[in-house]
């Protein structure tokens, strides 16, 4: 037999067995059990509008500020483990190695918590302040490592010609290595800006208020009203419609910076 006929005949049992066990789920599973527990349109209305303008404005805008803070923060320990001056290198370095090592959840625990009761220090905006704090010196630390490759990755050449004609080393940083940088790095921030997301979930450690609810905080209280897991379809449901076109916008750009290299 013919390595090509072969090749064929595999590919034609594969189809059938996925084709197979796609039939079988069809059959045997009970959908009127499933729409009872997790589509049921009465439940779904009354959830409108609060999960769109509460729960998924808060996600929204819980993600933009830990996204900005992050990224201040995180130029900031890029450029001091770029220094060489050695103490600022190695307090950035231990930066980004602790809040890289540590679950997103026990530092936002920490902050909502740790500091208060065991330091007496309490971060503005109450409990969902100190969330963000946590997750804004996660991101940094992610975002950190990101922008030092991305530094790293310029031309040399580019900071020396910016150094010959008179520029400043910080000149040279700010307004020619960091936009290049920041060029190169666009598909993974924009795939840290998808985890945060995602990551605003976690402070539901923190505890909210019926007005800064985040998606998964407004379905899981659903489902312990309602006994009911459509709450929870549709945060799914929401949370997909945003990150779907995001890492889809990923692909674009790394396509096109593969073409532009």
């Amino acid at each position: 037999m013919r390595k090509s006929t072969k090749r064929r005949l595999t590919r034609g049992v594969l189809y059938a067995i996925f084709i197979a066990a796609v039939v079988i789920v069809l059959v045997f599973t009970d959908w009127a059990r499933i729409q009872d527990q997790y589509l049921r349109i009465d439940i779904a209305r009354e959830q409108f509008p609060q999960i769109i303008t509460i729960a998924l404005r808060n996600t929204i805008l819980f993600t933009i500020i830990a996204f900005a803070g992050g990224l201040i923060l995180g130029i900031v320990m890029a450029l001091l483990k770029l220094s060489s001056i050695g103490p600022y290198r190695w307090f950035a370095t231990a930066y980004v190695e602790l809040f890289r090592g540590l679950p997103a959840l026990l530092t936002i625990f920490a902050m909502a918590y740790v500091l208060p009761i065991g330091l007496g220090i309490r971060v503005p905006f109450g409990q969902v302040g100190a969330g963000l704090v946590g997750l804004i010196l996660v991101a940094s630390a992610y975002m950190a490592e990101t922008i030092r490759s991305g530094i790293q990755a310029v031309p040399k050449g580019q900071t020396e010609a910016a150094r010959s004609l008179g520029m400043s080393a910080g000149r040279t940083m700010f307004w020619i290595t960091l936009p290049q940088a920041f060029r190169i790095i666009i598909p993974p921030m924009t795939n840290e800006f998808v985890l945060l997301i995602k990551d605003t979930s976690l402070l539901f450690i923190a505890g909210s208020t019926v007005f800064t609810k985040e998606l998964t905080t407004f379905a899981r209280d659903g489902l312990s009203i309602n006994n009911n897991g459509t709450t929870l379809v549709m945060a799914a449901m929401l949370y997909l419609l945003i990150t779907i076109p995001l890492t889809r916008l990923v692909a674009v750009f790394e396509r096109r910076l593969a073409r532009a290299r």
